[in-house]
């Protein structure tokens, strides 16, 4: 019962009572997976089906974590798998897209916590193969059979990552490392590519780094006071939950002016930009235009957005 602990305690005790004894489910993830082939022409589209139902398997029906969730604890994700292209070989290349949600406390609203595209997924698949991974080494002697299921075993930790550091302070180290793990034991192939530093500045690599390094240290603090200090009390006191958020802006400002562009911070705009906005719309006009300034500097892309929020 990891996640409605924080929330049992703002409840009184009579009520602690009845959650504590719900029973528990060891799945961690409710994932839809989704696998779209249009471009891909000469195979029978039955395997993609197939494809489809097995990663879906593979994601919800496995223990991630050793913690206890009860069925409505689940986390809320999507997986959109777009196959672009049939390299020969049962082998095939195309972009992922994951999206992952979380309940905001005594609200009829979720919260995105990572809507991102991954365009470097490459994979060997054959119908009714079966789909295997492993956390501490590379299964079987083809890096491009076990590349799918490594993209999205290190997905899972670092949705669970941001679900736990949004619960407890850095309540998701520990899966933040595992994603790690997968990343030094990756498959390693001419044709696979995401895993290393040199392949860019946006890619599976530094997204870990990312969150592993000493200096975005604050962002963990930001994930949780943004959400548990932020969001979860806005039902009750509006003003302190964006007083709170508006200081994790200054922290992210932060961060900002010692690691300018980083992946992270961009990964975080791109699921929380419209949230923003929202929030700070409605807020004072000294708050809304503060938080309007720091938001076009740091997220560039949404800049307008913020400016027009004014």
């Amino acid at each position: 019962m990891h996640k409605l602990f924080p929330y049992i305690l703002l409840l009184a005790g009579t009520f602690v009572c009845t959650l504590c004894c719900l029973p528990a489910s060891s799945q961690e993830i409710r994932a839809n997976v989704t696998v779209l082939a249009n471009q891909v022409q000469g195979v029978d589209k039955k395997m993609f089906t197939t494809l489809q139902t097995a990663l879906k398997e593979f994601i919800n029906n496995r223990h991630w974590t050793d913690d206890a969730f009860t069925p409505a604890e689940r986390i809320e994700c999507n997986f959109l798998l777009n196959v672009t292209a049939s390299n020969g070989n049962n082998t095939f290349s195309g972009s992922l897209t994951i999206q992952a949600t979380r309940p905001v406390f005594n609200a009829g609203y979720v919260t995105s916590l990572l809507n991102t595209q991954d365009n470097n997924v490459a994979f060997r698949y054959v119908e009714f193969q079966p789909l295997e991974f492993s956390d501490n080494r590379v299964v079987g002697n083809d890096p491009l059979a076990s590349n799918l299921t490594a993209i999205m075993a290190y997905y899972v930790y670092i949705i669970l990552g941001l679900d736990y550091d949004s619960f407890s302070p850095r309540g998701g180290d520990a899966f933040f490392k595992k994603a790690l793990n997968i990343v030094n034991n990756a498959p390693d192939a001419k044709d696979v590519s995401g895993w290393k530093a040199f392949e860019g500045k946006r890619n599976r690599y530094w997204l870990q780094d990312n969150l592993l390094n000493v200096k975005f240290s604050q962002f963990h603090d930001v994930m949780y006071q943004y959400h548990r200090q932020g969001l979860d009390v806005m039902y009750d006191d509006v003003n302190k939950g964006r007083a709170t958020i508006m200081n994790c802006l200054n922290m992210l400002y932060a961060i900002h002016q010692d690691v300018p562009n980083s992946m992270l911070l961009q990964t975080f705009y791109a699921a929380k930009a419209g949230e923003l906005q929202k929030i700070f719309s409605k807020a004072m006009p000294q708050e809304k235009s503060r938080a309007a300034e720091l938001l076009a500097q740091m997220d560039v892309p949404n800049a307008q957005k913020y400016h027009d929020m004014k």
